[in-house]
């Protein structure tokens, strides 16, 4: 017969295991889907090379060359694509997926962006936001294009 710290010494690996998955999926705030050409990301003071399939956080910035375009879908849905020269910073993003209820904030200082609004726009358009070097858009329809030279 075991005994609870058997249990607790057998199980407790797994529970470490389930926590820091639940935890690295908090920091997955969106995936490319498509990037060409010249696309890295910069986290936390290093610059990657973008792929498809990697997973995005909050205050990653993504970065296009002259050949590059990257196209992103977020948590909620919400597909960004950056063309060519492009700075693209993603803020904030809050999703909660069972009441849609969050908050997306984010940054082109340079280039060209285009956004299809997902779930959180839908749900409470205050809550979308793109900031760039003279505006800050409030997105109150679903789809748009922005332009920064």
């Amino acid at each position: 017969m075991r005994t609870f710290s058997d249990r607790l010494r057998r199980g407790l690996p797994l529970v470490l295991l389930v926590a820091c998955a639940a935890a690295g999926a908090a920091d997955d705030v969106g995936q490319i889907k498509v990037a060409k050409g010249q696309v890295s990301v910069d986290r936390g003071g290093q610059s990657l090379p973008a792929q498809v399939g990697m997973t995005l956080a909050s205050a990653d910035v993504l970065k296009t060359g002259a050949d590059g375009s990257v196209g992103i879908t977020m948590r909620d849905n919400s597909l960004l694509s950056a063309g060519p020269n492009s700075v693209l910073s993603l803020d904030r993003f809050d999703f909660d997926p069972t009441t849609y209820q969050g908050r997306f904030e984010s940054g082109l200082q340079r280039g060209t962006l285009a956004v299809v609004s997902g779930r959180i726009a839908r749900q409470s358009p205050q809550a979308m936001t793109v900031r760039t070097p003279s505006a800050v858009l409030g997105v109150r329809g679903t789809d748009f294009v922005i332009s920064v030279p």
